[in-house]
């Protein structure tokens, strides 16, 4: 049974070491959500997280922190991101009720799709977002080489590939 609750300063070094722990290193490779074999260094930062930390909800189970997201809201659009699952806890549902989770708040905030971007050559979570019922749209958008807030590209291909989800529009 996961909670939710909307991050706090207190919880910015769990943040960060979540996003880390998810997406690079040595403890991404018990998980399927790495990106290690595509980028080196960090995934972000404390400062980055802290300057992000308004639109970001934790998910918690036993009061351990499992899952955290980033949700921003323009106009009737969400923009999802900074999605992390713990390795470990990863295939057993959590990312997708985090996901849902996700949904119902922008929903609820009067959201009329949910957007967010991936890193193109990532084929096996692209196609988990379309079991959820995304779509890629077509649109692309460059990853930023040379700022090494986001990593160390290890190709030279590296891009983001954008995916959409129109959200029900309410009775």
């Amino acid at each position: 049974m996961l909670t939710f609750r909307p991050a706090t300063e207190t919880d910015v070094d769990a943040l960060t070491a979540l996003v880390e722990s998810a997406y690079r290193g040595c403890s991404s490779q018990v998980g399927w959500t790495t990106e290690a074999h595509l980028l080196d260094g960090q995934r972000t930062n404390a400062d980055g997280v802290r300057e992000r930390l308004p639109l970001i909800v934790l998910g918690e189970s036993g009061g351990e922190l499992v899952v955290c997201f980033e949700l921003e809201l323009t106009d009737d659009n969400a923009q999802f991101g900074m999605f992390a699952v713990r390795p470990g806890t990863q295939g057993v549902g959590i990312g997708g009720q985090a996901l849902a989770h996700a949904e119902r708040i922008a929903l609820e905030r009067g959201a009329r799709q949910v957007r967010l971007k991936v890193i193109a050559q990532r084929a096996e979570l692209i196609a988990w977002y379309e079991r959820r019922g995304y779509a890629l749209t077509g649109e692309t958008s460059p990853f930023p080489y040379g700022d090494e807030r986001f990593g160390k590209p290890r190709r030279p291909d590296l891009v983001f590939a954008t995916l959409s989800k129109a959200l029900p529009v309410p009775a």
